[in-house]
């Protein structure tokens, strides 16, 4: 990869790269300073090497402060990330990163109910890892062969639950069945949540209809990723109540449920 000055400073080893389903790969990348400032919910900007212009947005899924490293877990869904997914261990990779507003966390006391929908789970597992026993984790996926990271949320201590569109694995149906069972039974300081739109409004609306404190994470399409490109430009309320326009990558992508005009 031909590189100037400039981004030698962004490129970064590849650790480890392991392929989890027929469209998922994990990347572990070995970046010090950045996993030194990392919090759960940022994400991390990729660069495809070859004829690429715009930067991949990927979540961070998981920090390793004392190694040095950040783990991100991605589908191929297109040119850029099947070029991502070409790579291997040894590797190197041009990444901007930690980018966006994270999660803001009480006390690893508290207790928290996450939820993940498809590639929206990654981003749980930092949160599963802080609070631990003190967390349940709901993940749902359209089927067994799209599931991934279930093995990583047990080794957390946290309470797992899977479901699956078509029944394949774990219970058959939408995440927002368990949540609410959940709550019921336990209601928990907090809710987060990454996924598709409607899982995310379905889950901000219990949220509200239970008085549960709930942060969501966005996905939207990103060309810059720093706020530049306005191309993620995303409707949300300020605390008067007024409508106003924010942007995924620099004010979210976490966000108040409360904030987000469904």
């Amino acid at each position: 990869m031909k590189q100037d000055k400039y981004t030698d400073l962004l490129t970064y080893i590849i650790v480890s790269m392991t392929q989890l389903t027929a469209a998922a790969w994990s990347m572990v990348i070995e970046c010090p300073e950045v996993a030194g400032k990392a919090q759960p919910g940022q994400f991390v900007d990729l660069l495809p090497d070859g004829n690429f212009t715009l930067r991949r947005p990927i979540s961070i899924c998981g920090i390793d402060r004392a190694a040095g490293t950040l783990r991100i877990v991605f589908e191929v869904r297109g040119k850029g990330t099947k070029a991502l997914s070409e790579l291997r261990a040894g590797d190197t990779v041009n990444m901007l990163a930690p980018l966006g507003h994270g999660f803001t966390l009480p006390e690893q006391s508290a207790r928290a109910i996450l939820i993940g929908g498809g590639i929206g789970t990654p981003p749980m597992l930092p949160l599963a890892e802080y609070f631990g026993k003190n967390a349940v984790v709901i993940s749902g996926f359209r089927s067994k062969d799209s599931a991934i990271l279930q093995e990583d949320f047990a080794g957390t201590g946290a309470k797992t639950i899977l479901c699956t569109d078509d029944g394949s694995a774990g219970r058959y149906g939408l995440v927002t069945l368990p949540l609410e069972e959940e709550i019921k039974t336990q209601k928990p300081d907090l809710i987060c949540a990454c996924g598709p739109m409607p899982m995310l409004r379905a889950t901000a609306a219990l949220a509200e209809t239970y008085e549960i404190p709930c942060q969501v994470s966005l996905e939207e399409r990103m060309g810059c990723g720093i706020g530049a490109c306005l191309v993620c430009a995303c409707r949300t309320k300020d605390k008067n109540g007024d409508e106003q326009y924010t942007h995924v990558c620099k004010n979210g992508p976490v966000f108040d449920a409360k904030e987000v005009l469904w």
